[in-house]
């Protein structure tokens, strides 16, 4: 998994390698410190020790080395913030081509998928666990040169200096490198969890606030209070428990650093009395295992954002490798529309194993209007989902001009359909972008138009703002009727060639739903269009109509012949008109 997001970085070579030579010059500046400071050290008690040498020349030596070692200082000051600002500029490139893989991967996935995992999962995945990315290459991928390079040469500094010394210096590095595995593999399931738990978080929340109307009907704040805090606790304990595991493992590696500290502390010491070993040689010996505690905390810091950066890749990469349901075969071509006939032949179809539709067959054509009809669940939807190709048929085929829509690509179909729901769905923004979001070129003079057809001109016109009136989120600021009518403005800008109307005007009074109809009759001539609705009064102008019951089509034909035949149609009608109840779903 770290493989995968280190090979994200070497679409950024130059940043990749800069910052990485910085790391490394930063390392071994660093290490020229030392070195002077132990000559400075050396050379200064010798010209104490000699009699001849003034307080002068002494002070000037100390002047000499201490300037040497502020330039040096500023240099390493200066690479360390190139590397910084470089490892910064890197991960955030990283993370941003991250995240637009990641929101292009949502773009394309099957509503399967979709039907499947939570919204809040999802955002978790796509803010939290790519920040974890991010914090890995910034503060992981480049320092960790940094780290091995001072390791490294340092322990050959120090070998030169003296061998036994230095093998004692470098004693607890075994004992540092199991400890980190073993606690990088520690944190790894601990963040899996925690990134787990903050995704239900975010469920949590997200559903509270877009149902905080049915929250408030039924005084359920409470209850939402104890349903959020309960989760927000686990939170808090894999955090603390990830935390106790750092400070654990982290602390264990300073005490042997500490040990090894104090045992140079005392052999040196032997040697500087035996004459084995300078007094600045001790010192650089000193100051190059101060210079070692840079690593070991870096490291510990390595490894939580490894841990961190291995659990949410994993599930940022589980998402960007899941196969689309719904995908272009290799030899697939966009949808050529010439007669505009869709057809469904023999269909069936299941959500998993629930069986939805089974053995439909209809065609619809140029000004011929087919009508659904059927009680909840019947199958009226499925058949929605599978014209613009949302699903494919389990069995059976949906044609467009004697095309099967799997052989063409999933963009030219759904060009080629404009879809009314049910439950439209409006963006946070004015009324004029929502009803252009069906063709963003479109012209004020156009919107409008498709606005009258609508019949919701006329009410967006009485506002103060016209429609530049903003929406809030959802369309909160309309009515469900509005928000229908906004829908179908919308999609009548795509003009679309084959009209899905999904129960778009059950929002509606029966008196706009009848303007509607007439104003879409006399705008679709050369259109197919196919109309699912409850109203049955909303089909009496459709050429076919058919009655859905458990996935099967069980009666077919006009408004008249459904009469004539004295079936389930006939029933629902006579429901309808207040024989039974004024109106049914």
């Amino acid at each position: 998994m770290l493989w995968r997001i280190t090979k994200l970085t070497f679409a950024y070579r130059w940043h990749l390698a800069t910052a990485t030579v910085f790391a490394a010059s930063t390392a071994v500046i660093s290490l020229f410190i030392p070195k002077l400071l132990g000559q400075g050290v050396d050379d200064a008690l010798s010209l104490i020790k000699g009699e001849s040498a003034s307080r002068g020349e002494i002070e000037s030596l100390l002047l000499e080395t201490a300037l040497l070692v502020i330039l040096v200082s500023t240099l390493r000051g200066t690479t360390g913030f190139a590397q910084m600002f470089l490892g910064e500029t890197l991960s955030q490139r990283v993370s941003n081509r991250l995240r637009m893989l990641y929101f292009d991967k949502l773009q394309v996935l099957s509503f399967s998928f979709h039907d499947r995992v939570h919204t809040g999962q999802l955002m978790s995945r796509g803010l939290s666990d790519i920040e974890g990315v991010r914090m890995f290459v910034q503060s992981g991928l480049v320092q960790i040169v940094r780290v091995v390079v001072v390791l490294v040469a340092a322990g050959i500094f120090m070998a030169q200096i003296d061998l036994q010394l230095a093998l004692v210096s470098l004693s607890f590095v075994p004992f540092m490198v199991y400890r980190s595995a073993h606690l990088r593999l520690q944190l790894r399931t601990t963040w899996r969890k925690i990134q787990d738990a903050l995704g239900d978080l975010t469920t949590t929340m997200q559903e509270n606030l877009a149902g905080v109307r049915v929250v408030r009907a039924f005084s359920a704040q409470k209850y939402e209070e104890s349903k959020f805090e309960t989760t927000a606790r686990e939170v808090v304990d894999l955090r603390m428990s990830a935390a106790r595991t750092h400070a654990r493992g982290g602390g264990s590696i300073s005490f042997a650093f500490l040990i090894a500290w104090a045992i140079v502390l005392w052999m040196g010491g032997e040697k500087v009395i035996s004459g084995d070993l300078t007094e600045g040689e001790l010192t650089q010996f000193f100051f190059y295992l101060a210079l070692l505690r840079f690593p070991v905390r870096m490291l510990i810091m390595i490894i939580n954002s490894t841990a961190r950066a291995s659990s949410a890749g994993g599930r940022i990469f589980e998402v960007l490798d899941i196969p689309s349901e719904i995908a272009d075969d290799t030899d697939a071509s966009p949808l050529e529309i010439t007669e505009g006939v869709l057809r469904f032949d023999n269909v069936s179809f299941s959500y998993g194993d629930a069986p939805a539709l089974s053995g439909i067959s209809f065609e619809a054509r140029k000004d011929h209007t087919i009508g659904i009809v059927g009680a909840p669940g019947s199958g009226k939807s499925s058949i929605t989902n599978l014209i613009p190709r949302f699903y494919d048929p389990t069995t059976g085929t949906v044609s467009i001009d004697g095309t099967d829509l799997k052989t063409a690509t999933t963009l030219s179909v759904r060009q080629a359909i404009g879809l009314v729901e049910q439950d439209p769905f409006l963006f946070d923004g004015s009324i004029r972008d929502n009803i252009r979001y069906g063709d963003v070129n479109a012209s004020d003079e156009k919107v409008e138009a498709a606005a009258r057809i609508a019949q919701i001109h006329d009410f967006i016109a009485d506002l103060p703002e016209g429609y530049d009136t903003e929406l809030g989120e959802r369309g909160v600021g309309l009515s469900g009727g509005q928000r229908q009518r906004v829908a179908i403005a919308r999609t009548l800008l795509t003009d679309s060639p084959l009209l899905v109307l999904d129960d778009s005007t059950s929002s509606v009074d029966a008196g706009t739903d009848a303007r509607i109809r007439q104003a879409l009759k006399e705008l679709t001539e050369g259109q197919t269009t196919i109309i699912i609705a409850h109203r049955l009064g909303s089909l009496q102008h459709a050429d076919e109509i058919l009655v859905l019951d458990n996935g099967r089509i069980i009666e077919r034909g006009d408004h008249d012949e459904l009469l004539a035949q004295k079936g389930h149609y006939k029933q629902l009608w006579d429901l309808q008109q207040g024989r039974g109840v004024e109106e049914i779903e």
